[in-house]
């Protein structure tokens, strides 16, 4: 098993930017590019009204529990101060 090559075996925790309205969303999922797709193509319920969303930030895990807690954690008031701390180059470049 090659964790970094199998796709199948990596469950991904990621932060969408939205184009037009700058919202973020997180989630989780075990195939990023298709995950992105279906949010530009507007499949998510949750997503639709911000297309195009660019995607800033991920975190790979080898378990889906992990990148679920991990999930939950960055949707929370100290996840979202990590992600600006995280991302504070980023967004002092997009605005």
């Amino acid at each position: 098993m090659n964790p970094v090559r199998d796709q199948n075996f990596m469950f991904y925790v990621y932060v969408l930017k939205s184009s037009i309205d700058r919202k973020w969303y997180t989630g989780n999922t075990n195939d990023l590019r298709k995950r992105l797709r279906q949010h530009n193509s507007g499949q998510s319920t949750w997503t639709k009204r911000g297309i195009p969303w660019e995607l800033i930030y991920y975190e790979a895990c080898l378990n889906e529990e992990d990148a679920r807690s991990r999930e939950l954690y960055l949707k929370s008031g100290m996840g979202k101060r990590y992600l600006k701390n995280r991302l504070k180059r980023f967004l002092s470049l997009t605005g």
